[in-house]
């Protein structure tokens, strides 16, 4: 049996995020392909800090389980309480998996990110093996002194799509993730407003109730800089709506200060669309390479207003660049990770910490 614990929006299709796809996936690809029992627990919270009472049910869902029990924790639930983790490590074989640093999210005041990095430090020591989506994430848990046997990467993968039609080739851009200070949305928004000049549109995809300040600072910039009839913010979508969007895209965009790896880039290049990125985290190695070499998609730097707009212009007055970047981006779908992979990853690194002894890790 494998008890995996997850926040409590992990199905919430209003709600919509890398970790929780990753999350319900993963789940999936153990019972059905790898034969696990798997028993999900989808724990309601404020995580990473969350009420007491919701830190109080983690505490009883663990206590609950027979000595020596296999649990899954999602590190959004389980690295803002390292209290809680440290008891249970005496007792269970814990995995937790790290999505994103806790004190890597953009935007949080000094003294809360000094404590989260403190608290999941603690709970990453206790626990017995941490699972990460990246090269790049595992790099940056190294502050947290975890032995290097301890971390393994399990990368996400992504599904088969139909390639996209696009619009005209050029005007159409989509932005899909949380509309959140760390994935930069206002940033592009101040690049485009250089190159109205050009024809374009931009529709942002995903939740609008993660960072609500942030998202009202937002729609008044748009206002502000004369884009309400160019910039569409439509919130969460999912299945048929999704792919509607990555099918009307000629350009995707994600332009944040850091990603552990940033699915919505292979979602983009599954279907042929060429992504602009910041070279930030892992980012460059998601965009990755086509089989000739090429990259399928263009690189910024994180923060360099001058080198965004540089970019969105070439795209826009350069056809012989996006017949470049399209063509590449279509040989990459070629050779995009599976969830299979991910699931085998996932399964081997569960297997071998199933089979240990049990022991103290810290």
């Amino acid at each position: 049996m494998l008890h995996v614990v997850l926040p409590g929006d992990v199905a919430d299709p209003t709600a919509p995020s890398g970790g929780n796809a990753y999350g319900l996936r993963v789940c999936r690809e153990l019972a059905t392909v790898h034969g696990w029992r798997v028993r999900r627990h989808d724990l309601a919270g404020s995580w990473p800090r969350p009420e007491p009472a919701a830190a109080e049910r983690l505490a009883d869902v663990l206590e609950a389980l027979p000595d020596g029990a296999l649990v899954l924790l999602d590190g959004l639930v389980a690295c803002g309480v390292p209290q809680i983790i440290e008891v249970a490590a005496d007792r269970l074989r814990l995995a937790v998996l790290v999505h994103l640093p806790l004190a890597d999210e953009t935007g949080l005041p000094s003294e809360l990110a000094a404590a989260l990095d403190a608290d999941e430090r603690r709970t990453l020591r206790a626990a017995h093996t941490v699972v990460v989506t990246s090269q790049a994430a595992a790099h940056s848990l190294a502050r947290h002194g975890v032995a290097a046997d301890r971390v393994q990467v399990a990368e996400p993968g992504v599904d088969e799509a139909a390639p996209a039609r696009g619009t005209d080739g050029a005007s159409r851009l989509v932005c899909v993730g949380s509309v959140t200070p760390r994935k930069g949305q206002d940033r592009l928004v101040d690049a485009l407003a250089e190159l109205t000049d050009r024809p374009w549109t931009l529709t942002c995809v995903g939740p609008l109730g993660r960072a609500p300040g942030f998202v009202a600072d937002l729609r008044a910039q748009i206002a502000r800089l004369g884009l309400t009839e160019r910039v569409e913010l439509v919130g969460p979508q999912a299945g048929a709506a999704l792919d509607a969007h990555y099918d009307r895209a000629d350009l995707a965009v994600l332009v944040s200060w850091t990603e552990t790896y940033g699915m919505v880039v292979t979602e983009a290049l599954a279907r042929g669309v060429p992504v602009l990125v910041t070279a930030a985290g892992a980012l460059p190695d998601t965009l990755g390479h086509a089989p000739g070499g090429s990259r399928p998609g263009l690189l910024v730097a994180p923060g360099d207003h001058g080198e965004l707009v540089a970019a969105l212009r070439s795209w826009f007055d350069d056809p012989s660049l996006r017949y470049r970047l399209r063509m590449s981006a279509h040989e990459r779908r070629a050779i995009l990770p599976r969830w299979e992979y991910t699931a085998l990853r996932l399964h081997e690194v569960l297997d071998r910490l199933r089979r240990q002894p049990m022991r103290t890790p810290r």
